[in-house]
């Protein structure tokens, strides 16, 4: 079993800052990928940004230079380091991890950007 924990959602102004963790209960590295999707009202949940066991990342293309994921495997900790953010990245932003096959997810956390 594998137990995610989101935190650091919280509401910003157009143009800041937020970083994102989530806590796992397994070493990021036993993930075959471990990362951010995000949901906002009345659409589909999207995949933001996932890193591999083998450190490769991929992101959405509306994140790309601002958004970063990364880990910490000591501490089993993954982050999504937010800059620049627009309103339109408004949503409910979950961790996902994939561990032997099969999906996790976290309770979520909000992220709000006003103009």
């Amino acid at each position: 079993q594998v137990q995610l924990v989101e935190s650091g959602g919280g509401l910003v102004q157009a143009g800041g800052s937020l970083r994102l963790s989530c806590a796992a209960s397994r070493g990021s590295f036993e993930f075959n990928t471990i990362g951010w999707y995000r949901q906002a009202p009345g659409k589909q949940r999207d995949m933001v940004a996932i890193i591999s066991r083998s450190g490769s990342t991929n992101y959405i293309d509306s994140v790309k230079g601002r958004f970063t994921i990364s880990r910490d495997n000591a501490q089993s900790t993954v982050y999504l380091q937010m800059n620049s953010l627009k309103p339109e990245d408004t949503a409910v932003y979950y961790c996902n991890a994939d561990w032997f096959g099969k999906n996790y997810w976290g309770q979520g956390t909000q992220v709000t950007v006003s103009s």
